[in-house]
């Protein structure tokens, strides 16, 4: 297998442990929601992680580095993605902890054993079939459009493939919240901790970090909320420790 980055793509470094990733110059790459969702999610010891719509691989890579947990899987329906991802694993000597399959998020329980996760993770397509425009047929409106799974089929996933007690960690926009909400409910995904990220200290939640818990009990703790920007063009203090650098001058 080809490893080093080919023609139309760029190497990426990731800012911890020496790991990089291959991206698309000109195509979908990983934002900060990956990063952030990176942090917030908890694997215990020897863990068992599979993360939904990998894309180009960020959050393996990333929950490897930072997480005790024992083999990362990703599942990714878009060939070429799928291939550049598994590339970015080997790249960084990973191919023995993480592993990418291709394969579609609809199929997964069809996929992978049930009841064999300790922890699922997804930071899935946040536009709905009718907001906004996109190509059916584009890398980058595939990962942020519902085209070829909607949420309840993610939730729907880690019901049947978590183990009892298991953790889905997501990351979405905070207008969905009560559809999430109540689809991870139905599915026996009970709402555990979240935390509300905002752009700035005087604008309304954008998007919210979740995780649900299969068979958990009916409470859930909300955590202190996260700023991004504390001027434009200059991260918080905690964002900066999140990404684990900080430009000289600040």
């Amino acid at each position: 297998m080809r490893i080093k980055p080919g023609d139309g793509e760029r190497l990426d470094d990731l800012g911890i442990k020496g790991y990089q990733i291959i991206q698309k110059k000109d195509g979908f790459c990983f934002g900060m929601d990956a990063v952030l969702l990176s942090s917030f999610v908890k694997v215990k010891k020897n863990g068992n992680v599979l993360d939904l719509g990998t894309g180009t691989g960020i959050l393996p890579i990333l929950m490897e580095a930072k997480t005790p947990g024992r083999h990362f899987t990703g599942l990714e329906i878009q060939s070429e993605m799928a291939e550049m991802a598994a590339r970015s694993a080997a790249l960084n000597g990973l191919e023995e902890k993480i592993e990418i399959v291709e394969g579609d998020i609809t199929k997964a329980s069809a996929i992978f054993s049930h009841d064999s996760f300790d922890v699922i993770t997804s930071n899935p397509p946040y536009m709905v079939d009718d907001h906004g425009f996109k190509n059916p047929n584009d890398a980058k409106a595939i990962a942020r459009h519902e085209i070829l799974c909607r949420f309840r089929d993610i939730s729907g996933a880690a019901r049947v493939l978590l183990k009892h007690s298991g953790s889905l960690f997501l990351v979405h926009r905070s207008y969905r919240l009560s559809e999430i909400l109540n689809c991870l409910i139905n599915d026996g995904l009970e709402p555990k901790r979240i935390r509300f990220v905002y752009p700035y200290r005087e604008k309304e939640s954008n998007i919210f970090l979740l995780e649900a818990v299969k068979g958990g009990k009916s409470r859930m703790k909300v955590e202190p909320p996260l700023i991004i920007y504390e001027k434009p063009g200059q991260y918080t203090e905690e964002i900066y420790k999140i990404y684990g650098w900080k430009p000289e001058e600040v």
